[in-house]
């Protein structure tokens, strides 16, 4: 299992257009992934539940993957959160 924390800063969070491509991503894996937002842990293969934390900027998330390709998913999710997250007034 592969845990992290890790701080979003995407000025519009986890939200919208983000959050889908964040689920897609993580739905391309076979392992489990759990994204947290304080005490709440939510599936982040879902995307209502990944929206229902209301993941603003600026807060902290915890990843958690486990199973055969975490290495993987967990490299991909994390560039996708700390790099690649356009934000949505472009």
């Amino acid at each position: 299992m592969k845990s992290i924390a890790l701080k979003i800063i995407n000025k519009h969070g986890l939200h919208a257009r983000p959050a889908v491509k964040f689920v897609q991503i993580a739905s391309r894996f076979i392992s489990s992934i759990t994204i947290c937002k304080n005490d709440k842990c939510v599936d982040a293969k879902n995307i209502l539940k990944v929206l229902s934390l209301g993941i603003d900027y600026g807060d902290t998330i915890i990843l958690r993957i486990d199973g055969d390709d975490e290495d993987k998913a967990l490299n991909q999710l994390v560039h996708l959160l700390q790099v690649v997250l356009p934000d949505e007034d472009k």
